[in-house]
């Protein structure tokens, strides 16, 4: 099942770039723009450092196979050896034995779709690499996956929810994504830290829309704007967040939208894809506007009376055309310029997180 949501969900990529492209001249203003110590840890540039990658991929044993670019005969390396840096400081180098620390008999989960799945996977390979001897142990039931430390006690899992909101089948009526509704929120309590993502999936159509109906405001309707249900959807997200959380046990963090790079044109090049790119768009700006799902997580997280910390990786990661397994995702028989290569960008979310949660 997981294979065939995979699958799905890569051959969205082209109407994503579409939907994403379409809403170039939409401006966004930045209600979430988190800061450390005065500095803007989400505005800067790549560069090269020869001491990356952060971890090997060969030696985590937990990478799956679509994201494993190396071991699928991806032939450039230049990819794994760029750093992110701030334009007006420097973010600190992750420690490992220091996340270990302060995560000692902690659980962290991840909540969303299979960009969830890339930054889970690449926590748990920089967590592997800081200490490789370890002994842990694995749990896969349904759609929640843990890695677990028992010498250390820490635990971090991925819930697999696409939407947040409930997707449930109903007798006599079929697949029905309820909008206001979140039952699966019941997994998410007793967290220490979670990690929340949602958007790609909200715009499949056709034969690979998963629901029938949608049910909002205790009606059934065919369909809506898209981008309507997904700021409705994430409203009713942080409605669980503001009734079930407690700040003082748990931190939680929205991970921001990852872009896709289908179409060159967005950065300049007319006929390219992510296929055959080995180095990021140079500088710290982006030619394409900012996707439209940006405006909707900020305009959301800026109502929320409860602290709710903005991974703001959305222009980071869109300088990273050359990051994507494209021909490289092994068995899967796709073109993936939507997620990432591990190692990779992802280790860079994960860098971020591990310095918002250091300086607490």
């Amino acid at each position: 099942m997981q294979s065939f949501c995979y699958l799905l969900s890569l051959s969205l990529l082209f109407l994503l770039s579409c939907f994403q492209h379409s809403n170039a001249d939409v401006e966004y203003h930045d209600t979430m723009h988190p800061q450390l110590d005065g500095c803007d840890f989400f505005q800067g540039s790549w560069v090269v450092d020869d001491s990356y990658p952060l971890y090997d991929s060969s030696t985590c044993p937990f990478i799956k196979q679509e994201f494993d670019c190396q071991r699928n005969g991806r032939p450039d390396k230049l990819y794994l050896k760029y750093r992110w840096q701030p334009n007006a400081c420097t973010l600190p180098r992750f420690d490992g034995e220091d996340f270990l620390r302060r995560f000692k008999g902690k659980k962290i989960m991840f909540v969303g779709d299979s960009l969830s799945e890339n930054q889970w996977q690449s926590l748990i390979c920089m967590v592997h690499a800081a200490i490789p001897q370890a002994k842990f142990s694995k749990s896969f039931k349904g759609g929640l996956s843990t890695i677990t430390w028992p010498d250390y006690g820490i635990s971090i899992s991925l819930c697999h929810n696409v939407f947040l909101v409930d997707l449930v089948n109903e007798e006599h009526v079929g697949r029905v994504l309820k909008i206001d509704s979140i039952e699966g929120g019941k997994l998410w309590k007793g967290q220490d830290t979670l990690i929340f993502n949602t958007w790609h999936w909200w715009i499949h159509n056709g034969s690979l829309q998963p629901w029938e109906y949608i049910e909002i405001g205790g009606k059934l309707i065919k369909d809506m704007d898209r981008l309507a249900a997904f700021k409705r959807g994430l409203t009713t997200w942080s409605k669980w967040v503001e009734s079930n959380v407690n700040p003082a046990r748990t931190n939680v963090f929205y991970q921001g939208v990852s872009p896709v790079h289908s179409l060159g044109q967005d950065w300049g090049e007319k006929s390219a894809t992510c296929q055959g790119q080995t180095e990021p768009v140079k500088g710290s700006t982006y030619p394409t506007a900012l996707p439209p799902a940006v405006g909707a997580v900020k305009e959301v997280l800026s109502k929320m009376t409860k602290p709710v910390t903005l991974l703001d990786i959305t222009l980071l990661s869109q300088l990273r055309k050359d990051g994507h397994p494209s021909l490289y995702a092994g068995g899967v028989k796709s073109h993936d310029c939507s997620h990432w290569c591990l190692a990779g960008v992802p280790d860079t979310w994960n860098h971020l997180l591990y310095a918002f949660v250091s300086r607490r």
